[in-house]
């Protein structure tokens, strides 16, 4: 398989071994923080802390509990969207 590589300002990850993909929002609320999806973090927004944005890259099969995870950070879901447009980008190359 053809190494597809993202390179991001904390590495690099070969998009061919990624077996999950996807966006969260990582919160804060009592104390405790947690990751949940774009659109619950949204309906939320008056009741939680939005830490960051993340974009969670898992390495394991699907089905067995994720333990090699890479999550990359992102200030602004702007900036977030633009990785996911560059990896569907190298993907498809």
């Amino acid at each position: 398989m053809t190494q597809k590589m993202y390179v991001y300002d904390g590495g690099e990850i070969d998009l061919s071994l990624v077996t999950r993909l996807y966006p969260a929002a990582l919160i804060s609320a009592g104390g405790e923080s947690a990751q949940v999806s774009l659109e619950w973090a949204e309906m939320k927004k008056e009741q939680v802390t939005l830490e960051a944005y993340v974009l969670i890259c898992d390495f394991d099969p699907v089905g067995e509990v994720p333990v090699n995870r890479v999550e990359i950070r992102f200030e602004t879901k702007d900036e977030l969207f633009g990785a996911m447009s560059k990896i569907s980008t190298i993907v498809q190359s």
